[in-house]
């Protein structure tokens, strides 16, 4: 239920399991998972994105930074998704991670909106700044807003610690993956 869009407390008040039954589950599991899938192929294009969301209250705001390949397409049999991922502000600190990350791809090219942080770490050569070749990443942080309910745009679903949404997207990315819940001893 709740990597299909319920929060706790709609998922409380639907079985009878009390919330933090539910927090400490969500909290368990994802600090046994990695931050993001293991994948097989190397992206050629890479699409890179920031997503806007908050932790406490709306005034502070966090983003999901999301690097996906541009050109792997998902099928019913396996499904591809958000291969690498940070949290943090919207500065060159917090990308510097995921940009660790994804310049190992060495890809022919890396595809990003005009953020102004991206050109620091992306060789001109390299770097397509499109919003209509982004169709790939902006489709999985859709995705990752509606199968998860705080990180919809208008909720009563928030994160109250960074730590908290770290395990949700973790739990969120490997059962969009796999299709399934992991269950761990």
């Amino acid at each position: 239920m709740y990597v299909n869009g319920m929060g706790f407390r709609a998922i409380e008040r639907s079985t009878g399991v009390h919330h933090t039954t539910i927090i400490y589950w969500v909290k368990q599991i994802g600090q046994q998972l990695p931050d993001a899938p293991q994948e097989d192929e190397i992206p050629k294009v890479g699409e890179l994105d920031e997503l806007e969301t908050f932790v406490g209250s709306k005034k502070n705001k966090i983003w999901l930074w999301t690097a996906v390949n541009h050109f792997r397409v998902r099928v019913a049999s396996r499904r591809e998704g958000v291969l690498a991922w940070v949290l943090g502000d919207h500065s060159a600190e917090t990308f510097q991670p995921l940009w660790e990350i994804v310049c190992c791809w060495q890809c022919y090219f890396y595809v990003t909106d005009g953020w102004k942080v991206y050109p620091s770490f992306i060789d001109s050569g390299d770097h397509i700044v499109r919003k209509t070749y982004m169709t790939r990443v902006e489709g999985e942080n859709t995705r990752l807003r509606h199968y998860l309910a705080r990180l919809h745009r208008k909720t009563l679903c928030y994160s109250k610690s960074v730590d908290m949404l770290k395990h949700s997207i973790r739990l969120l990315l490997h059962y969009l993956k796999y299709r399934e819940i992991p269950v761990f001893n």
